[in-house]
């Protein structure tokens, strides 16, 4: 049988205050029946001695110190690993660098006492921007931050032409093909291959306009969608040349009507100049009251007033109003707060509106130089005389021959006096300006007497029983 493991070396000593243990007797026979008692006290039991016992737990307890040292020494290098890594915060990618810094500061002022506290609150205010340093202390090599491009998403419910589609039909923009000019630029007459004539406008070069700008004025045109509105059907803006082109009426303009007809022309008889008034008022009040936002014209005069086959009325240059910069003050047209502080309103359209009525009751230009001086003022002129109906029958055009209903010339200059008058918050909306005009017509068409070919009588016209309205 192999040896105890346990006690075959010296006992070591036993502890301080154990007392000390009989020697077993190596010559006893544990089976003699010598002449000793069995009762005797020198170790006569078999088995360990109290040694051994002793032996044992010191033994166990030298072991579990052993194993006990390994796991603290384990224990310890995993926490010394644990603060050498980076500690990991919920906010740590939203971090801003100032938070970084006053981490890593933090982190090696507690490095000394091998404690690690996060900090209490977390600051996610970006740092200040340094205005006292050099541009050479910035960190040029990350790419900087390039807004993303603007996408054009300007809708034109216009087609494009080319330059020379413009160039072959007006023949080289020549002379022969000009058909009006003013303040914005010239208008052409094209002839296309097809058989279509359209009226092409030549934007003056004065007017510095970019590329992105007149498109922006090309796409708002190309909304207006109204029978009293001249329809924009395309437009060009190659090689710096910017044109529109538009719907074209062979009767030309109401200015050319009113003031450049020869004595072979045909006058407009009272019942188109009503019917040019209310159709231009409509073309108006669509443009003030319906587009959204408002529409001012700036440019409203009976140039501006094309006459179709029929004679209805078309108001061009409509969405231009960016373009106009000065007002014409020699034309007779502008409101009295536009002369003097250039500020443009749809109460100012409303005033020249009016101004084109007296044209057409009176005949006359608004402003001319050729007629006596207390004359040349269509506005300053008329405007006392129009709630006089024995001066009002003298003002009105002598190409009309007398060939009108009184009651509704009357009717037809109150609702001019409304319209010029100089303070701009008594002149009305076009929506009531239309309202008058339609109930002028209306009770004109319950006349049941019209006018021959012979014409009225005198005592016809003064009644109003003429023609309508």
């Amino acid at each position: 049988m192999a040896p105890n493991a346990w006690s075959s070396g010296a006992a070591p000593p036993p502890p301080p205050g154990t007392p000390p243990a009989s020697r077993p007797n190596r010559n006893h026979k544990s089976g003699g029946n010598s002449g000793s008692s069995h009762g005797g006290g020198d170790g006569s039991k078999s088995g360990i001695g109290a040694g051994g016992v002793v032996g044992i737990i010191i033994s166990i307890l030298v072991v579990g110190g052993i194993a006990a040292f390994f796991i603290i020494k384990r224990r310890s290098r995993k926490q010394s690993m644990d603060i050498e890594k980076p500690e990991k915060q919920p906010f740590a990618p939203f971090a801003s660098q100032e938070v970084q810094e006053m981490k890593s500061v933090q982190s090696l002022s507690t490095a000394s006492s091998k404690t690690f506290e996060a900090p209490a609150t977390l600051s996610l205010k970006p740092p200040p921007i340094d205005l006292h340093k050099s541009f050479d202390e910035y960190d040029i090599s990350a790419k900087p931050i390039v807004p993303p491009k603007k996408i054009n998403t300007v809708l034109i419910n216009a087609k494009s032409y080319s330059v020379a589609d413009l160039q072959i039909a007006t023949e080289s923009f020549s002379i022969e093909n000009l058909i009006g000019e003013g303040s914005i630029g010239r208008v052409y007459r094209a002839q296309f291959d097809y058989g279509k004539v359209l009226a092409v406008k030549k934007i003056n070069s004065s007017t510095l306009l970019n590329h992105a700008d007149f498109l922006d004025i090309v796409s708002g045109i190309s909304r207006l969608n109204h029978p009293n509105v001249t329809e924009l059907v395309g437009y060009c803006s190659e090689h710096g040349q910017l044109l529109l082109v538009y719907e074209f009426h062979k009767n030309g303009s109401l200015h050319e009507f009113l003031h450049l007809s020869d004595e072979e022309s045909k006058p407009l008889t009272w019942n188109i100049r009503v019917k040019i008034a209310l159709g231009t008022a409509r073309a108006l009040e669509y443009l003030h009251e319906v587009c959204s936002p408002s529409v001012i014209h700036k440019n409203f005069k009976s140039a501006n007033i094309l006459l179709d086959t029929e004679l209805n009325p078309h108001l061009s240059d409509c969405g231009l109003s960016s373009l106009v910069h000065e007002p014409d003050q020699a034309s007779g047209y502008s409101a009295p707060e536009v002369t003097m502080s250039g500020q443009y309103t749809i109460k100012s359209d409303v005033y020249s509106f009016g101004v084109v009525m007296l044209e057409l009751l009176s005949g006359r230009k608004p402003f001319d130089s050729s007629r006596p001086r207390a004359e040349q003022s269509l506005v300053r002129w008329a405007t006392p005389q129009l709630h006089d109906i024995d001066a009002l029958s003298k003002m009105v055009d002598p190409a009309l021959k007398g060939l009108y209903p009184v009651k509704s010339l009357s009717r037809f200059a109150d609702v001019i006096a409304l319209c010029v008058q100089p303070e701009p918050e008594f002149r009305p909306p076009m929506s009531e300006v239309v309202q008058a005009l339609v109930r002028l017509v209306q009770r004109a068409n319950m006349s049941k007497r019209t006018f021959g070919n012979e014409g009225p009588s005198r005592s016809d016209s003064q009644d109003g029983q003429g023609s309508t309205p």
